[in-house]
């Protein structure tokens, strides 16, 4: 995860108690971290700054649950597990930045076993090449059925 306050990888992850069911979390490098104990008044004063919206959005935060399975963002951010599918959609706009610092992206891509594309090009090919041996045989055409099943022979030999 990132600092909050500059590109460096966050190290302290601080959690602020602004009153009863009201929290504000930060998550910063050891540098920004330092500088956040020795004025911490100044962290607070940020949010206290910022307009009466986003601070109802801080406490509303910990009130949204999902719809489908109940479960509080505040009970994600403990736990770290989300209970459903829907949590997704539920909690997407928190969520987003989330997998993006820690994943490097917010789309799951996978991976593909390195040998795979050499196998299924080559099954792919062989699949072509039967198709073709099958039309040549039906039109009579037998050079042509001869040259096709060589290559048949060639490729399953080197697989």
């Amino acid at each position: 995860m990132k600092c909050q306050r500059c590109p460096k990888q966050a190290t302290f992850h601080i959690t602020e108690v602004m009153g009863e069911e009201k929290f504000f979390d930060l998550h910063l490098c050891e540098e920004c971290a330092q500088k956040h104990l020795a004025d911490p008044e100044a962290s607070v004063k940020k949010v206290a700054d910022k307009p009466a919206a986003a601070v109802e959005d801080l406490s509303d935060l910990g009130n949204r649950h999902c719809e489908a399975c109940g479960i509080k963002f505040v009970e994600f951010r403990n736990t770290g597990r989300l209970g459903c599918p829907h949590d997704y959609d539920s909690f997407k706009d928190e969520l987003l930045p989330l997998l993006d610092n820690i994943h490097g992206d917010t789309k799951h891509v996978g991976k593909t076993p390195r040998r795979l594309p050499k196998v299924k090009a080559s099954q792919t090919e062989l699949a072509n090449l039967r198709r073709q041996l099958q039309v040549a045989v039906t039109k009579e055409a037998y050079e042509e059925a001869a040259q096709l099943r060589d290559k048949i022979k060639r490729l399953e030999e080197s697989e």
